[in-house]
């Protein structure tokens, strides 16, 4: 990971403050359709998938093709993709020094638009700042955290515009961004719905860190969690009924599931409740599954990382006694912008394992036969991985110390 990157991480888990997110979550970022012929990124070479295959002991996948989504260029960093309804495009977040700009591409490599919002000098001189020389005193603007709408013709993010607080803004394709919220306190982790004009999104504003529900329509903001401790990063399960999120602070997390939005403080349940850290749980395609990620292990090291999959009905009745058994992958390293990623199909995730000696591999893993295999990609530090359709991968892994974006498609069985 390159330090420009980790330097970015760092800001994207801490835009609530202090004491909002907790120190577990920052030692741990240290630490389209496309047609079914294997049609590779344009402008790129592909890369061999089957280089140094015969000296490998474990078995392997070998992708139909790899190569990087668009052409190197030194000076800039690209992160975090995120697929669109269908998969017909990609939105992934580019770095160039301090801002942070998101860009919308086709899985071949064609950017369809980059959006980089920077507020006007009245909307700066309105939050109290006194100086704005356009072109010459901007201050960098920071946008990420896309969600895609269900329509894939709209995406939300989160942007400080360049003036240091955080809101949320939704955009729709070619179009211009407009604010969705307006607060003093940092509004971002969005999430939109599946099925309706809604996000769920983490707000500052109730001094915590909670869940709340934004319409797009009518703005109207509702509150659905108040705790304690900060929620964070909800997600829709498939059938847009429920959220899942994070509870807890420091080196303890759990995971919650709202059951009712209508009733969402009565309906709230925990998934675990233990002495371990479980983080960033992510929906299978069905609904049925929950993947996250946890410092349970043998070995009892607080910064050493397992993917785990359980019920979201909370039927495996979870114990510390029988947990083990819900491990799929170790050795892991979290995702903590995106999650763990299933494959389309939710019989397996890939991951990236901890293996500082082979560069960080990526690995897929047999859900119901705990089993993993790794993917041929001939790429080093891999990271934030998302599965879209007909086997296509994108993730990150580093150029010449820069971070690149990387397609895959995996074989169909």
């Amino acid at each position: 990971m390159s330090k420009c990157h980790q330097s970015f991480l760092l800001a994207g888990l801490m835009f609530f403050a202090v004491g909002i997110v907790g120190a577990a979550e920052l030692e741990i970022g240290i630490s389209l359709v496309a047609p079914d012929s294997a049609v590779s990124p344009a402008g790129v070479t592909v890369m061999s998938p089957k280089q140094s295959v015969a000296a490998l002991p474990h078995e392997l996948v070998e992708p139909l093709f790899i190569g990087a989504l668009t052409p190197f260029e030194a000076g800039r960093n690209d992160s975090n993709p995120v697929w669109a309804p269908a998969g017909k495009m990609l939105a992934f977040e580019r770095s160039h020094g301090d801002k942070r700009e998101i860009v919308i591409s086709h899985a071949d490599g064609k950017v369809i638009q980059t959006i980089y919002f920077q507020l006007s000098g009245s909307e700066k001189n309105s939050k109290g700042i006194q100086f704005f020389l356009p072109g010459l005193a901007e201050d960098p603007s920071y946008n990420s955290g896309v969600t895609w709408a269900r329509d894939a013709k709209r995406l939300a993010f989160m942007s400080n515009g360049g003036e240091g607080n955080y809101d949320i803004y939704s955009q729709i394709l070619g179009g211009v961004a407009q604010r969705l919220t307006d607060h003093k306190e940092k509004d971002g982790l969005a999430d939109w719905s599946p099925t309706a004009n809604q996000i769920a999104f983490v707000s500052g504003r109730s001094g915590k860190g909670d869940i709340y529900l934004l319409d797009t329509e009518t703005r109207a903001v509702t509150q659905l969690t108040a705790g304690d401790k900060p929620y964070l990063y909800p997600r829709w399960s498939p059938d847009g009924k429920k959220i899942v999120m994070i509870y807890g602070s420091t080196e303890n997390h759990d995971i919650y599931i709202i059951d009712d939005l209508k009733t969402p403080l009565k309906s709230t349940r925990a998934l675990t409740s233990w002495k371990y850290d479980d983080l960033r749980p992510a929906w299978s395609p069905d609904g049925k599954k929950i993947a996250f990620y946890t410092n349970y292990n043998e070995q009892g090291e607080q910064k050493k990382w397992s993917l785990a999959v359980i019920a979201s009905d909370g039927s495996d009745s979870i114990t510390i006694e029988n947990f083990e058994s819900h491990i799929v992958a170790t050795n892991v390293v979290p995702d903590i912008e995106q999650g763990p990623a299933w494959l389309a199909d939710g019989g397996g995730l890939a991951y990236v394992k901890d293996d500082e000696l082979e560069y960080n591999p990526i690995y897929i893993v047999d859900i119901a036969a705990k089993k993993s295999k790794q993917l041929m990609t001939n790429t080093k530090m891999n990271h934030d991985i998302a599965t879209g359709p007909n086997g296509l991968i994108a993730f990150r892994a580093q150029q010449e110390q820069w971070d690149q974006m990387f397609i895959a498609k995996l074989p169909n069985k």
